[in-house]
């Protein structure tokens, strides 16, 4: 069995999980979130906790229960916490500014950069160079910091750019003659 799957899922006490045919389905305090279920996996509820165990004794069953465990405990943790990153832009004139579920940037082309959120993304800018992205879904979420970092990531000589917070930039050395 999967060593991801032998853990337990904990429902907090807000998060309510259903289940139908083929999907689960977890409500909480921030939104509703939906997972097909395939058939090689089997999910039970006991009490407040969810368990997962392969259908079969394939190793494609194996596998897909793990990764079901971890795509509904990132469900759970989205719809009672949340996800967000944090961007910053390194680079004299970069700037961010959040317009409502649109986000304005100054990245050094001759045009302003105007990225426009998918539907449950929230996005805010503290300062002018930190860019916080927010959602239930960890998924968009991170897909979502990506496109952002892709309009402008660092580059290895100065470090200017989009990158994450936690990003470390390695610099290189100029070629010398």
């Amino acid at each position: 069995m999967s060593r991801i799957a032998k853990y337990p899922v904990a429902i907090p006490e807000k998060v309510e999980v259903s289940q139908a045919e083929q999907a689960i389905t977890v409500k909480g305090p921030l939104g509703t979130l939906t997972q097909h279920v395939g058939a090689l996996v089997s999910v039970t509820q006991e009490g407040n906790q969810l368990m997962f165990a392969p259908a079969n004794e394939t190793a494609q069953a194996n596998a897909m229960s793990g990764t079901l465990r971890a795509l509904v405990s990132n469900m759970v943790t989205g719809v009672s916490k949340g996800w967000e990153k944090k961007l910053q832009l390194v680079g004299v004139g970069y700037r961010a500014q959040a317009a409502g579920d649109k986000l304005n940037l100054s990245l050094g082309f001759s045009h302003p950069v105007v990225h426009q959120m998918p539907v449950g993304i929230k996005v805010e800018t503290p300062t002018q160079t930190e860019i916080l992205i927010k959602g239930i879904d960890r998924q968009q979420v991170g897909q979502v910091a990506a496109e952002v970092r892709a309009y402008r990531k660092p580059e290895p000589y100065k470090g200017k750019g989009v990158r994450y917070a936690d990003e470390r930039v390695i610099i290189k050395e100029t070629k010398k003659k």
